[in-house]
């Protein structure tokens, strides 16, 4: 299939989907805060509807802007708008539950041929159904689509790393602190990168 907008993933992803919820997030966003697993964890529990995230920026005319409600759903949607009804932009990461295929498969094309991601969003807030987790202070959001955006990001993961001491979003120690891997598996991949810093965290990590 040819490309069709960010919404297009659920039509072409909907025999791996099945019945199950599920997350998409874009490929040049990179989250940071101490925080955020207690914010995934958030939305993961939620049975029904949909979660997007938001983040305040100072600039919100320039990306999709979301206004809240006190108890935290949508109150509107805002692509790029001229004057923003609030400084919470909408990051690239998001969760659905199993509506999100239908609702993707009857999606009409936007003024420029995509299935916007967007609309999906509307169609949950429509119907009531559309809730925000906030990145408050204490978050970092990256949008790493460009060079220099990417050269930024580097040097921001950089600079964590080195200051204090610890790899950013080392899946192999993330797994198993989550308990998705035992330590032998983890002491395995470890094994493999001993001589990076990257494996000496994977080993660190199960031996200490």
């Amino acid at each position: 299939p040819k490309p069709e907008g960010l919404a297009q993933a659920f039509t072409i992803g909907a025999d791996f989907i099945g019945d199950d919820n599920v997350a998409l997030v874009l490929g040049d966003n990179i989250f940071f805060g101490a925080g955020l697993p207690d914010l995934l964890a958030s939305a993961i529990g939620r049975t029904s509807g949909a979660t997007v995230f938001s983040y305040r920026v100072e600039d919100p005319e320039r990306y999709g802007v979301v206004e809240l409600a006190q108890d935290g759903r949508a109150l509107s949607l805002e692509e790029k708008p001229a004057q923003p009804k609030s400084n919470c932009a909408v990051t690239g990461l998001y969760f659905y539950d199993n509506r999100v295929v239908d609702y993707a498969r009857n999606l009409q094309p936007s003024a420029r041929g995509e299935l916007e991601i967007t609309d999906l969003n509307r169609l949950y807030m429509e119907a009531g159904d559309l809730f925000v987790e906030q990145m408050g202070r204490g978050y970092a959001w990256l949008d790493t689509g460009t060079h220099d955006s990417l050269l930024e990001a580097s040097e921001f993961v950089r600079t964590l790393q080195h200051r204090q001491g610890i790899q950013i979003a080392c899946l192999e120690e993330i797994a198993y602190e989550q308990g998705f891997i035992t330590a032998d598996q983890a002491r395995a991949r470890g094994e493999l990168f001993k001589k990076t810093a990257y494996g000496r965290a994977i080993l660190n990590a199960v031996d200490g």
